[in-house]
Order: C-alpha cells, then sequence, then structure tokens
C-alpha cells in the first residue's frame, strides 16, 4: 500500500521542508507557502490574522492548482553542519579582520599574490557557496571561479612565504568543507572527506 503522506527528511525526491500527499503525490513547498503568505499580506498591507489565515489558504490552494515542476538543486540542509559554519566564519572572519588592520596599520608592507586553489565538489551550488564564504572574510577575495576545473583564483595579501601561500589554499579547502557539510548532498560530503586536490598550477607570483 502506498502512503498517503510523505516528509522531506524521509525522502531525498522532495525539496527541503516540505511534504507529499494524495495519490497524485501533490508536494507543498512550506518555505514556498510562507513566502506567498507574506506577499499577500503585504498586498493587504495590514497584519492581522484574517489576513494570515487567508495568506496561507490561498497559498495553498495556489501551491496545489499551479504545481512547479521539481528541480533538484542540489541542496541539503544539515542543522550541526550549518552551526559548525556559522562558528567558524564568524570566528574567522574576526581573526582575518584583526590581521589586516594590524598588517594595514602597524605592519611592514606585505606583497600580494594570486593563488589557484582546485575543489574537490564540481557542483555549480557548491562551489557558489564556497566562493560566497571565502570572499566574506577579510585578507583574502575570489577573483575568478572556473567551472571546468572547479578551481577558485584567490587574491591574498600576504604572500612574502610560501607557507603563507599554503595557508591560503588550506583556510579554502577547510571552508569548502564546511560548506559542503552544512548544505551538500551525501556524494559531496564524501567527497570532502578524502584529500584535497594537488593545485593545477604553481604559486601566484606576487605583485609589486
Amino acid at each position: 500500500m502506498k502512503r498517503v503522506l510523505g516528509f522531506s527528511f524521509r525522502s531525498a525526491d522532495l525539496p527541503p521542508l516540505s511534504f507529499e500527499f494524495g495519490t497524485r503525490r501533490r508536494v507543498l513547498d512550506l518555505p514556498l507557502i510562507l513566502w506567498l503568505t507574506v506577499i499577500w499580506v503585504l498586498l493587504w498591507s495590514t497584519l492581522t490574522w484574517a489576513n494570515v489565515l487567508t495568506g496561507l489558504v490561498v497559498s495553498v490552494v495556489v501551491c496545489i492548482a499551479f504545481p512547479l515542476p521539481r528541480v533538484d538543486l542540489g541542496l541539503r540542509l544539515h542543522p550541526w553542519g550549518i552551526l559548525c559554519l556559522a562558528v567558524y566564519l564568524f570566528h574567522d572572519m574576526y581573526t582575518s579582520g584583526v590581521k589586516v588592520t594590524r598588517q594595514t596599520f602597524f605592519g611592514l608592507p606585505h606583497r600580494a599574490a594570486v593563488i589557484g586553489v582546485p575543489l574537490r565538489c564540481r557542483s555549480d551550488l557548491m562551489l557558489a557557496a564556497t566562493a560566497v564564504a571565502v570572499s566574506n572574510v577579510p585578507g583574502g577575495s575570489i577573483i575568478e571561479v572556473r567551472r571546468a576545473t572547479a578551481t577558485v583564483f584567490l587574491h591574498v595579501l600576504d604572500a612574502d612565504r610560501p607557507e603563507e601561500l599554503e595557508a591560503a589554499r588550506r583556510k579554502v579547502w577547510r571552508m569548502e568543507e564546511l560548506t559542503v557539510r552544512a548544505f551538500g548532498t551525501r556524494d559531496e560530503i564524501a567527497r570532502v572527506a578524502e584529500p584535497p586536490p594537488p593545485p593545477q598550477l604553481p604559486a601566484g607570483r606576487p605583485t609589486p
């Protein structure tokens, strides 16, 4: 006997935070329903229980009457992974910000460089998410993402020693691992558990 009701945490075929019901497998996406409800309330310009309830009803009816095609973006939500990524990201932003401030006002001038860092995951979503996470940390910014080879090119401020360049690569790989463990699929999580690939390009040449 087929199940009449199914939830996303039990089925990998469903979008996150959604469920399906009925013999025709109608899918209700909860984030979409909430967003449509917010739009409904904004259209009425008044936040009341009546507008919220009618917005929920209208949103459910719209989702059932006009179902969207299933599109798997490869996004999975792992609460523990999201927490670890947030803690690491805020800590890295703070320590890197302090380091850049010291270099700017109290340290000697440093030579910058552009380095290529090959990633282990090749999906567009994980490449973009990793690039955004790395660019949010002071001291380094992504200037190019090469999709064909899953390589990101990072501009680093401190390139006086080879050890600094290698440390920058390790930080990118660490950010990739945490990002995938927060939002990636099982295959992608297994991929980031493997050792990082060797750099396909030589170390970046410091700029004068």
